[in-house]
């Protein structure tokens, strides 16, 4: 089955079993009613502020205006040791930032009041969204796995006969043909940062939620797990082609070999920067367009911009199975660079 074909299915089902179309209204209808909230304030509605705070990381989940779950604050530094409380302690009765304990939190950043650095692991936005991402792949993946021991030899039912088509799909489409003949031991890794990216991108299109695979140092890891695969699974074959590489006179070798050590490092870079941009990108233009309506004060340019973000965000459903497609892609090739045995 052709890729495009294979993402177009998966939309299908995603429409026929999720009630994808419903999603995307409620979550349309929650963005409207958050910034209709915030443009009865009396100070002028900053569109760039909005969308700052929509994209980037907190320490406090806003699940609507006004509904705030105040996650959990983790920081050490050498004057105070480890500390652990509430992130609503640096808010009053009215959602103002105030100091607690020594600590201040300016634009989600704690530091000493002194102004001396802390280091910070609390739970954030983001975090938590790992956690139910990760929750979510267990959650299925373990039902999948019972389907398979429960329907030995009958056609899958349930949850497995959803996701059987798309684990074959990675398998025989993406992994095998990049990797080869080893790609069983890679596998596992493949399966789950398809899985992983695509659950999140999908997550950070409900309404309230967090832009995890948006967030430059989730994709980062990502691309270093990759990195840290394919370095350690290259062979003679990979080394000499990057430090001897055939073909090529030797009077340019001392140019053509810093190249090829460069590209060990920029392969995992495009993975990083690709990913996050166009998952940034799809929420900022998307709340760009909703902005419209409380620049211009105007419900005709309210229900234009809707109806254009109600299309939008059908594309993005498209964008978050693609990027997952290609980052598992790229990944797939890379770690296959490093394993092919020399012909």
């Amino acid at each position: 089955m052709e890729p495009i074909n294979m993402i177009k299915s998966l939309l299908s089902q995603l429409s026929k079993h999720l009630k994808i179309k419903v999603l995307l209204v409620f979550a349309i209808a929650s963005a409207v009613t958050v910034e209709s909230v915030a443009s009865d304030d009396s100070e002028e509605f900053n569109p760039g502020e909005m969308i700052n705070h929509h994209i980037m990381d907190s320490h406090v989940w806003e699940i609507w205006h006004g509904m705030n779950v105040y996650l959990p604050v983790i920081i050490y530094s050498e004057e105070k040791g480890i500390e652990s409380f509430s992130s609503a302690n640096f808010f009053d009765a009215d959602h103002n930032a105030i100091p607690y304990n020594g600590y201040v939190m300016d634009h989600d950043h704690i530091t000493l009041a002194s102004g001396d650095h802390v280091l910070d692991f609390s739970i954030t936005k983001n975090v938590l969204f790992l956690f139910i991402d990760a929750g979510l792949l267990l959650l299925i993946f373990f039902a999948v796995a019972r389907g398979y021991k429960k329907n030995v030899g009958k056609a899958p039912k349930g949850i497995q006969s959803f996701f059987e088509p798309i684990i074959i799909f990675v398998r025989d489409e993406i992994v095998k043909p990049n990797i080869g003949p080893k790609y069983e031991r890679y596998l596992p890794y493949m399966l789950t940062l398809f899985f992983f990216i695509w659950f999140g991108n999908l997550l950070g299109l409900l309404p309230g939620a967090a832009n995890l695979t948006g967030n430059i140092a989730v994709t980062l890891v990502l691309a270093l797990l990759t990195l840290v695969i394919t370095t350690f699974s290259g062979n003679k074959n990979y080394w000499g082609h990057i430090f001897n590489t055939p073909g090529v006179p030797f009077a340019l070798k001392p140019i053509i070999v810093p190249v090829e050590i460069i590209g060990i490092f920029t392969k995992p870079i495009s993975l990083m920067i690709r990913l996050f941009v166009a998952i940034t990108a799809g929420h900022i233009v998307i709340l760009s367009l909703l902005s419209l309506t409380f620049i211009f004060h105007s419900y005709l340019v309210g229900i234009g911009s809707t109806l254009v973000v109600t299309f939008i965000n059908f594309i993005e459903l498209l964008v978050a199975t693609i990027q997952a497609y290609v980052f598992t892609m790229f990944s797939s090739l890379y770690i296959g660079m490093a394993v092919e045995e020399h012909h």
